[in-house]
């Protein structure tokens, strides 16, 4: 009963040096076992817990920004490649059929495949007379249910762009900002243009090619571009302050 109410004590009131450090690694460690840190000081022991416990709780992504950047950069030619030719065949299918067509024919040709393999081994161990059991019991052992804690994670994410995406929304169409709403006056009517000559699955098709052209591009040829963007820049800028010099209610909120 001695160890227990040891290691609940704070390291700073411990009588022994040695038992107080084990402590401190039980209590940042969570309850893990004393002897997990105790080659590192005190304060590495802490703040290596303490990282571990923050990342724990943190929600894991499928893909993080270091893979999304490697794939849009074609660092790996042949996951570029793939991913690329999958969504490009994908959008352009939408683009020529219904959307219930595209996802009943993928469907389909995953279950031809996943089908005729698991007979294709069922044949093979019928004739060998093995016991290797289902072809895809590795995968369906693997636990893909999503706990509430993650849910919840994912969804507080979520909550917060959707706040930020509220308030530019009114902050817009109030006119909070008067030349922030014209911006948005001048874009939808170029979008009006756009729209009559493209619809949603093209524009999305120039999304895929521009994201995995742009960049690449970019890397290459990055010192010209940022000139020339540069260049762009001053001359708008330039622009947007004779418009706002021009508008009284602009003029006046400045010189306030």
């Amino acid at each position: 009963m001695a160890e227990p109410s040891a290691a609940t004590q704070s390291p700073s009131v411990s009588s022994s040096s040695s038992s107080g450090a084990d402590a401190a690694g039980a209590v940042a460690g969570g309850g893990g076992s004393p002897g997990a840190c105790s080659g590192l000081g005190g304060k590495s022991c802490a703040s290596s817990c303490a990282d571990s416990f923050v990342s724990s709780s943190q929600p894991v992504s499928l893909f993080s920004t270091s893979q999304v950047h490697d794939l849009i950069f074609w660092r790996d030619v042949k996951k570029t490649g793939l991913v690329f030719g999958t969504t490009l065949i994908m959008l352009l299918s939408l683009a020529a059929f219904s959307v219930i067509s595209v996802a009943s024919y993928l469907i389909l040709a995953l279950l031809s495949v996943t089908i005729s393999f698991r007979v294709y081994k069922s044949v093979i161990q019928a004739v060998q007379k093995s016991e290797e059991g289902h072809p895809f019991k590795a995968y369906l052992d693997v636990d893909i249910a999503l706990s509430s804690e993650a849910f919840h994670n994912y969804v507080n994410a979520a909550m917060v762009h959707v706040n930020k995406a509220l308030k530019l929304i009114i902050r817009l169409f109030l006119v909070e900002d008067l030349v922030d709403s014209l911006k948005l006056a001048v874009f939808m009517w170029l979008m009006t243009y756009v729209g009559a000559v493209f619809n949603g699955i093209t524009l999305l098709i120039l999304a895929e090619l521009l994201v995995f052209s742009v960049p690449i591009v970019y890397e290459k040829y990055k010192t010209q571009i940022d000139h020339y963007v540069g260049i762009a820049r001053d001359q708008t800028k330039a622009v947007v302050a004779k418009i706002q010099a021009k508008l009284p209610g602009i003029a006046k909120k400045k010189a306030e």
